[in-house]
């Protein structure tokens, strides 16, 4: 699959969510196999003011290539100059947001808000590409509700203006996260355009990517939720997809070193202050599955510092410490699970 001059030989990319896929996230998952990475939602009128906050919300590391920069806004003109601006971080692509539920967004008439604006959401895509020196792809949802599932004519108006690509998140705005995924609808995209169509929704392992792609005839597969607490998700599904063998869950040694590994990338890029307040969160994603997990989540609420989630993995390392990595263990661990 190319993103205009830009060739990617993976099948899974890591989506853009805000408030989690920060640089530390996208670093760990780029470790993975992520085939490539999106940076978290930024928004133009902040970046074209020198807003410092959207600043750092664009840094990419070299760790996490290839990587895009992702943008919204409502004006082609400020979205063009904050597209100016983003170069200065080399990012290896650009994409637009048309997919973002929030209120705060969508009611600003940015993100998914565009799609009832298809009009405006052309002019903007071609604005962006003239400003550009790299590709610009575009992350739409279906629709704004059931009755105007317009994804298929908002990909060929962002096609016809120059977009590189397009993913779909495979539910409208109105339906936020759930219920299931419209498939039908991503199909209908991708038979209508000849770039490259990334299908985004409920993917959280290689047998859910391996669905949305036969469903679909996708080109690839991007995956938000699924990967958070999960980051070696992406290994499994290349794993999968080169090999057609499915890889067995991660020893709770092995999560646990890895969540370790995450909350010091988080401490380096952000200070153990902010970092571990948003340890918290992470940790509980970490714990998901295992048992006993709702008491650890109690105790991670309460960790302040990394010696305390230090202790707190020995505590759910010892606890796991008498089945190693048998059969026996895996059994215990995730077939009898306490969420």
């Amino acid at each position: 699959m190319k993103i205009g001059n830009l060739e990617i030989n993976k099948k899974a990319s890591l989506a853009p969510m805000a408030g989690a896929a920060d640089r530390a996230f996208r670093e760990l998952c780029s470790s993975y196999g992520a085939a490539f990475v999106v940076g978290e939602l930024t928004s133009s009128k902040g970046v074209s003011m020198g807003d410092r906050k959207s600043g750092q919300l664009l840094s990419i590391s070299d760790e996490e290539r290839p990587a895009a920069s992702q943008l919204f806004g409502d004006n082609p003109l400020v979205m063009a100059k904050a597209a100016e601006e983003a170069l200065s971080y080399k990012p290896d692509f650009i994409d637009i947001n048309m997919g973002c539920p929030a209120p705060k967004v969508s009611s600003n008439g940015c993100g998914s808000a565009l799609m009832k604006n298809p009009e405006l959401a052309g002019e903007i895509v071609k604005a962006v590409v003239k400003a550009s020196t790299v590709p610009v792809t575009v992350k739409m949802r279906t629709g704004w509700d059931e009755n105007s599932l317009n994804a298929p004519e908002l990909a060929k108006i962002c096609e016809q203006n120059g977009a590189s690509m397009i993913t779909v998140h495979g539910r409208t705005k109105v339906q936020m996260y759930s219920p299931g995924i419209n498939y039908d609808i991503i199909k209908q995209v991708k038979e209508s355009v000849s770039i490259p169509v990334i299908g985004n929704g409920d993917v959280t392992d290689a047998r859910s990517a391996l669905s949305m792609i036969e469903k679909t005839g996708c080109d690839g597969v991007m995956v938000g939720r699924g990967a958070l607490g999960k980051p070696w998700v992406f290994r499994e599904i290349n794993h999968f997809f080169e090999t057609g063998e499915t890889l067995s869950e991660p020893s709770i040694d092995e999560r646990m070193n890895v969540l370790k590994k995450h909350i010091s990338k988080l401490i380096e890029y952000k200070g153990e202050y902010i970092a571990m307040r948003e340890a918290r969160k992470h940790a509980a994603w970490y714990v998901k599955g295992i048992r006993g997990a709702a008491k650890y989540r109690a105790e991670i609420g309460k960790i302040n510092t990394f010696s305390d989630l230090e202790e707190l993995i020995d505590k759910i390392t010892g606890s796991f410490s008498g089945f190693g990595d048998t059969d026996e263990f895996d059994k215990f661990c995730f077939n009898n699970l306490n969420r």
